[in-house]
């Protein structure tokens, strides 16, 4: 048995102050409580201001792309001020820092985007040239794909600000993750439509929770243990090593779902322009164990539909 935290020496688990992202760490906490029998006291909640939250007033492409949720965060961690940190995994860059590692997964949430509307009940009820709100380059550009005519404009904060913002008229819609709804227990609190993964494909890793800590620290390693969800680990493995054939960043749009159906793994895939010009879409299935092979050679399927050029407009 591990060395268990105590109210004389807890564990740290790093957040954003968000009440989506207070609502993941606590539900952390409470698993971890569970699974060795240790009082609230024996964990601390600390709070991390991230570039991501800091600054509101821009898109997140011209910040930087992923690691704007994460990095101050993972700062903390290597520094050995925080001992784990609690992230959504949408938010997660491929790749961690040196010295850090993911490797527990709490199981997944529901993965479908929701249309959020005072006005209207569903996507397709919008009408010609109706604004709508997101600050995701892959809503955006889904939504262009779909229905060109539509005015897209910047719609950042948190679900209590995005609301805020539709009752102010900024846009007629805009959309969350039924993930984040359901976690904040306010599904049946707002207007949404759950739009389903046909319609419009996930983020890759959307609803997954993920804890992360340092590489070495095997004593966080065996507490973490009992809590990892080994089929949301199966197809996050795939969705990112996806992503990763295709250096996807906040400024790539790419969508992205593996399921599992006993031990095969299903996964669809797509990517697109940001203004909505084009996209390619496919899919493969295959053994589970071999997750991160399916997720880069459907990247790779993709990117030859593509052609060389499709990314240019990053250049």
């Amino acid at each position: 048995m591990p060395d268990l935290p105590s109210p004389a020496s807890p564990l740290r688990i790093g957040t954003r102050g968000s009440p989506l992202a207070l609502a993941q760490a606590h539900e952390t906490r409470s698993r971890l409580m569970a699974a060795w029998d240790l009082p609230m006291e024996a964990f601390e909640v600390v709070v991390v201001q991230t570039t991501g939250d800091r600054v509101q007033d821009r898109a997140l492409k011209e910040l930087g792309g992923k690691g704007l949720f994460t990095r101050e965060i993972e700062e903390g961690l290597i520094r050995a001020e925080l001992d784990i940190a609690v992230h959504s995994m949408k938010d997660m860059p491929v790749l961690q820092p040196e010295g850090l590692t993911l490797d527990c997964y709490l199981p997944r949430e529901d993965v479908r985007d929701a249309f959020v509307s005072l006005e209207h009940d569903r996507l397709t009820d919008l009408p010609q040239r109706a604004v709508v709100g997101t600050s995701s380059l892959r809503r955006r550009s889904q939504l262009l794909v779909r229905r060109p005519d539509l005015q897209v404009v910047e719609f950042r904060g948190n679900v209590q600000t995005r609301l805020r913002k539709l009752r102010e008229g900024v846009a007629e819609g805009t959309f969350l993750a039924m993930a984040g709804l359901n976690r904040l227990e306010m599904a049946g609190a707002v207007p949404a439509a759950p739009i389903g993964p046909d319609e419009m494909l996930p983020a890759v890793a959307q609803g997954a929770i993920g804890i992360e800590r340092r590489a070495d620290d095997r004593r966080t390693a065996e507490l973490l243990a009992p809590l990892h969800h080994a089929e949301t680990g199966t197809r996050l493995a795939a969705e990112r090593s996806f992503l990763a054939a295709l250096d996807g960043s906040c400024e790539t749009p790419i969508a992205g779902l593996a399921e599992l159906e006993g031990g095969t793994l299903h996964l669809r895939g797509e990517i697109l322009k940001p203004d909505g010009s084009a996209s390619y879409a496919g899919q493969t299935s295959g053994p589970a164990e071999k997750a991160m092979v399916l997720g880069r050679d459907l990247a790779a399927e993709l990117l030859d539909q593509a052609g060389d050029d499709f990314f240019d407009w990053r250049s």
